[in-house]
């Protein structure tokens, strides 16, 4: 038996080599769908994905992950190396873009609705500001002033299991929300704030409305 974080388990996994006593290896198709570049059939699969999960390094060494998304393809490729991911209007937290400034490891996942496999990259990002770039990345006339450049090393496409398994597309199979708190609500218990539900909700609903670009 060993002890994890105060639980009893069997055992615990520490080493790749006490892992793989246990899994098996995997197979030459999953071994080598692992490329250093962006190639056409990735490039068709950003151009139609809204939506893509970065995660980033803290500065503390912990990890951090945040959505992005805006019309299909906003993630555009410059080269077969090169992505540039673009900014809009958010909380000015700038956890990923102070993340990127003082480590630059990023890992994406990409997402296009109705699809159950998802594509992962990963790479060196670097935070830019740059006027042409800004403008060609620009929704709703809306330039974006700050630019992640990533420089992709690892590209392959995942398994549908996960969306499979949880039904992601499939509204028959999805879960009763009505216990889930709001985001007023997990706002002020988490930030201990005096403004009421109302008010809170009412800022959250003119920043989505009004906010966006």
């Amino acid at each position: 038996m060993d002890d994890v974080f105060g639980y009893q388990v069997d055992e615990a996994l520490d080493t790749i080599e006490a892992l793989r006593a246990h899994a098996r290896a995997p197979s030459e198709i999953v071994r080598n769908k692992e490329i250093d570049h962006i190639d056409p059939l990735a490039a068709r699969f950003i151009a139609a994905s809204p939506l893509v999960f970065v995660s980033s390094r803290r500065p503390d060494g912990g990890l951090d992950m945040t959505p992005r998304g805006d019309p299909p393809g906003f993630v555009h490729l410059l080269d077969p190396h090169t992505l540039a991911l673009p900014d809009r209007p958010g909380n000015f937290r700038m956890d990923l873009f102070e993340n990127v400034i003082d480590n630059g490891q990023v890992g994406l996942i990409f997402v296009i609705p109705g699809r159950r496999d998802t594509l992962r990259v990963s790479g060196h990002a670097r935070l830019v500001r740059d006027t042409a770039l800004g403008q060609r990345l620009a929704v709703n006339g809306k330039p974006s002033e700050y630019t992640l450049l990533i420089r992709v090393t690892r590209a392959l496409c995942h398994c549908p299991k996960a969306f499979i398994r949880g039904h992601i597309w499939d509204p028959d199979h999805w879960p009763d929300a009505s216990d889930v708190p709001s985001l007023a609500e997990l706002i002020k218990s988490h930030a201990a704030l005096p403004q009421s539900l109302d008010d809170l909700n009412a800022l959250i609903r003119e920043s989505s409305e009004d906010r966006l670009y």
